[in-house]
């Protein structure tokens, strides 16, 4: 699973990056993401846009959230093929975490790429209503069986958009879901680079 990640950037750069031309309203973030966090993410409808959403599909029962959509099943599951069909979103990054325990005690990693410090995670996102029945939108991060790099901390990993890639990805009239399925799948280790965090 994905569990945290950075975005440790500006609006600006974001805006850039993806060749957005409408502008941010929203307030900022912190830049190490946690889970029901609002943060930046890419949609597109008729044109690209930046959107405020919170991490995290809230659950059937309402009492938690739901922040990863595994990448194999992310078609079939009732809670995630609508989204996945007409929904698809990018989440902008500057790096993930992960942790691996040995005994009590867990080491945290973080991983990021060796050629770009702002990169894209596939995911989805859904139409949602708070308690007093306010709209919202939320997403999850899609994740896939790990490259080796990351096999040696955790047993999942986001999903990493190249950059040829992000615009097939966002284009929700798309519905070839092989080529959509297609590109789920780990990212080339050679590309990236981990530590200690």
């Amino acid at each position: 699973m994905c569990g945290r990640y950075m975005l440790h950037t500006d609006v600006e750069e974001i805006l850039q990056y993806y060749g957005i031309i409408k502008g941010w309203t929203a307030d900022g973030w912190a830049p190490e993401v946690f889970p029901s966090h609002k943060v930046p993410i890419v949609v597109a409808d008729i044109e690209r846009d930046l959107v405020p959403m919170k991490w995290g599909f809230t659950t059937p029962n309402g009492k938690g959230l739901i922040i990863n959509s595994r990448g194999e099943t992310v078609d079939s599951k009732p809670m995630f093929r609508r989204a996945f069909r007409h929904k698809r979103c990018i989440i902008p990054t500057t790096g993930f975490f992960e942790w691996t325990k040995i005994g009590k005690d867990k080491t945290k990693y973080h991983f990021g790429l060796k050629t770009a410090s702002l990169f894209s995670i596939a995911g989805i996102y859904e139409d949602f209503r708070d308690q007093e029945g306010k709209p919202f939108q939320a997403f999850t991060i899609l994740t896939i069986q790990p490259n080796p790099m990351v096999s040696l901390v955790h047993d999942r990993m986001p999903v990493i958009l190249p950059r040829e890639q992000e615009g097939v990805w966002l284009d929700n009239t798309l519905e070839d879901i092989p080529l959509l399925k297609s590109l789920i799948r780990p990212y080339d280790d050679t590309e990236m680079e981990m530590e200690r965090a």
